[in-house]
């Protein structure tokens, strides 16, 4: 919850920085005004995708697309990874097959 809070907070700075009111934002991210507050709060009940269309609004990068770095790093992260997720039959903690 820390980081949808943190990312409420960037949200707001950016809109600042660009000189936009809370209207001006939410107008052009197609959203309410209250809304586009309770993502400035952190709140959890907004779709991501418009969380990130916001953020991407104000100028905010995400998650390091745009850094070739940060990029490498999720990739190098992703490659330790399995490939598929999900309990195997014999994983099956609870004694059913």
């Amino acid at each position: 919850m820390e980081a949808i809070r943190v990312l409420g907070r960037q949200i707001t700075a950016g809109r600042r920085m660009l000189n936009w009111t809370q209207s001006d934002l939410a107008e052009r991210a197609g959203v309410s005004v209250s809304t586009l507050l309770a993502i400035e709060k952190g709140s959890t009940g907004a779709a991501i995708g418009t969380v990130f269309e916001i953020a991407a609004l104000v100028g905010i990068p995400l998650v390091g697309a745009m850094d070739p770095v940060g990029r490498e790093i999720i990739e190098n992260r992703l490659a330790l990874l399995p490939t598929r997720v999900g309990n195997s039959r014999e994983d099956d903690d609870d004694g059913n097959f």
